[in-house]
């Protein structure tokens, strides 16, 4: 039975443009492309669209410390991000900026919605004002002495020794990180998004499914205790959109972040005619929208956002799906410790592959941190990508292509156990759909363990050297890729490279998930060329090397 084609938008959330990224940026595009690639293996139009978060204070200063405009630093560090996505194989269909043309209208659009529905009120607040730099300062570029428990060197929002919560005003002798300037005390009037008008809304959406459970019951502690007005608005010196109507206010980079997802997507509906942005965004779509966020970033995707969307007259999102912090052989990513490892840092010694499949073998549907081992990362992919499915095929293919002139057999030797195969599509298939990708990886290296218990039964080369035995080696040789294929089927969402290979090799087309139920006979193959290399310590001993600061 044929199901309609679902169409889905998929965004993993938006990279700051102010650095390169760095391997925990990659578990979440890595966890949210295997899904979308997963999805286009079962033919549905699935849509990725990420990009740069390119707005604020912090890009601002950056710039002006490399002595570059802002737009010149975002262009650049934007080509660095691409780079990075290109080269682990991240399917993204448009990967995009939040300082676009399309951001700022679908911004000033949202805004003024929210204006008309009664939603903005303006007053007059006191923030840190840098008098030498002449700009108000954000949280956390005042430091100082925490106002509970004394401790130096605190940043003017929260304690990271006593845990205390505050404003900047609070602490004791604040200086401004920007200038080293004592900051003064001064008022400006801002712009607050009123929250609480969409309390009730809110309520009933975190309850209907839209979030994974731990997630739903932090939101509901927000929400029980009554949410209160967002502050959407900072003033010059600013870099980001002008709030319309005003002479020197600018859009808080969350307000417009977010956004960001709608604007890459118009982008490519610009480039993609097939695609139409109202059928995604508008009111009652029915299309599905999903987004891949940080757990750090609930509370503005699962209140701000849908309420906005909301305000708007916008679709709220199918759901939000979030995951845990990356640790390092046990430890949070410290550059001092060498445990902070950009991407870049990792292409320049490894294959990309290795760390995709260590990631989806970690990774569940929950939002617990998990930890990149390097003990258990280079005997994990050894044993399992090399030494159980390549090995199948290298066994394989060897006497095929020696003995029988690169053709495989016209019948299938081990029926029952192509069966047993292709019979657990269905469980891989929901660990994949629900991102329990860790629990299909498992299902997939057992089977390929019963592949392998088949070969070493059979004993090819003990049957090549026995007269008569031929037709047997053969069958159980093209038996051995047949099987050797469906666990590449299985395994091309989070493989794709080796993928490619693997169908270069096995001489056919693209692998779609309904090939499960078809089988190679009487085919011819190609050359074998290995498909996979063994991880080498000192390769992962050169990464750590240069990761550790001299």
């Amino acid at each position: 039975m044929n199901h309609p084609q679902r169409k889905i938008l998929v965004t993993s959330a938006l990279m700051y443009a102010n650095g390169p990224l760095h391997l925990g940026h990659m578990v979440e595009v890595i966890q949210a492309d295997i899904w979308c690639r997963f999805q286009r293996l079962r033919g549905q139009l699935c849509t990725y669209v990420c990009g740069d978060d390119a707005h604020g204070t912090p890009i601002m200063l950056s710039a002006e410390k490399r002595n570059q405009l802002p737009e010149v630093m975002i262009e650049e560090i934007w080509n660095l991000h691409i780079a990075d996505y290109r080269d682990f194989h991240i399917s993204v269909d448009n990967y995009y900026t939040t300082h676009s043309n399309e951001n700022r209208e679908l911004s000033e659009f949202i805004y003024t919605q929210l204006q008309k529905n009664g939603d903005i009120e303006t007053r007059t607040i006191e923030q840190a004002y840098d008098p030498i730099k002449e700009m108000f300062l954000p949280d956390r570029y005042v430091k100082g002495q925490c106002p509970k428990c004394d401790s130096q060197d605190q940043y003017g929002d929260n304690c990271e020794v006593c845990g205390a919560t505050y404003s900047p005003t609070e602490l004791k002798n604040p200086k401004s990180v920007v200038s080293g300037a004592t900051p003064i005390a001064k008022q400006s009037e801002h712009y607050f998004f009123q929250l609480n008008h969409y309390q009730e809304m809110l309520k009933q959406w975190t309850e209907a499914g839209h979030l994974q459970l731990q997630v739903k019951n932090k939101l509901n502690e927000w929400l029980d205790q009554g949410l209160i007005a967002w502050d959407i608005s900072r003033d010059k010196p600013y870099f980001g959109f002008k709030i319309p109507n005003t002479t020197d206010k600018y859009f808080y980079v969350w307000l417009d972040a977010p956004i960001g997802y709608m604007a890459a997507f118009k982008n490519l509906c610009e480039k993609q005619k097939n695609l139409n942005f109202n059928d995604y965004w508008q009111k009652n779509a029915t299309t599905e929208l999903y987004h891949f966020i940080g757990k750090d970033i609930v509370y503005f995707h699962g209140l701000f956002w849908p309420a906005m969307l909301q305000g708007a007259g916008f679709r709220t999102p199918t759901a939000i799906f979030s995951h845990g912090f990356l640790t390092i052989d046990g430890q949070k990513m410290s550059k001092s410790r060498g445990t902070f490892i950009q991407a870049r840092t990792y292409l320049n010694h490894l294959n990309p592959e290795y760390l995709r499949y260590y990631f989806a073998a970690k990774l569940s549907s929950g939002v617990d941190d998990i930890d990149l081992n390097f003990e258990d990362f280079i005997s994990r992919v050894n044993a399992d990508l090399v030494g159980k499915v390549v090995n199948i095929a290298s066994r394989s293919a060897g006497f095929i292509l020696k003995k029988f002139n690169n053709m495989m057999s016209h019948c299938i030797d081990a029926p029952e156990l192509l069966a047993k195969l292709t019979d657990a599509k269905g469980l891989i298939a929901d660990a994949y759909e629900n991102r329990e990708y860790s629990r299909a990886i498992r299902k997939i290296m057992e089977l390929a363990d019963l592949v392998n218990q088949y070969v070493d039964e059979q004993k090819p080369w003990v049957l090549a050297k026995q007269e008569g035995q031929e037709d047997k080696v053969q069958e159980v040789c093209s038996m051995g890729l047949n099987l050797f294929r469906v666990l590449i089927i299985y395994l091309k969402p989070i493989l794709p490279m080796m993928t490619e290979k693997a169908e270069a090799f096995l001489n056919i087309k693209p692998l779609q998930w309904d090939d499960l139920d078809k089988t190679l006979i009487d085919h011819r193959i190609n050359q074998f060329t290995p498909l996979m290399h063994r991880i080498e310590v000192e390769k992962v001993n050169a990464l750590k090397a240069e990761a550790t600061p001299s």
